[in-house]
């Protein structure tokens, strides 16, 4: 078992660094360009995935990451908040009136149906 793990863990590494290298913007890559990263973490089977997550990419705190224009959660979002509260009252007001109105229609439908059978009998 140990050696599988040998085997299997600098694999997972390499697998994890060479997706992470082609998942980032060229921008964010330090010291060389992205092509030579990846080449870098194919040819140098266990350094080169380790390299790459010591010096290849421009680590950001946690913090940082979701709000320096980045994507924010709707209920984070003030913007979207505010552009939900503006369409509630107009729009719900609007369909509940139909809704009245076509419910009234309705049931003097049925009135004029009940009142007619009771007529004919």
């Amino acid at each position: 078992m140990l050696r599988a793990l040998l085997y299997i863990l600098p694999l997972a590494l390499t697998i994890y660094a060479f997706i992470d290298c082609l998942n980032t913007p060229e921008e964010e890559t330090k010291h060389l360009p992205k092509v030579v990263w990846v080449i870098i973490i194919l040819l140098f089977w266990i350094v080169g995935p380790i390299v790459w997550f010591f010096a290849g990419k421009v680590r950001r705190p946690a913090s940082a990451r979701g709000r320096a224009g980045g994507w924010v959660a709707p209920d984070d979002n003030p913007e979207f908040l505010k552009s939900l509260k503006q369409q509630d009252g107009q729009d719900d007001e609007a369909v509940l009136k139909d809704w009245e109105a076509d419910l009234r229609r309705r049931e003097e439908e049925l009135k004029k149906r009940e009142s007619g059978e009771d007529t004919e009998k």
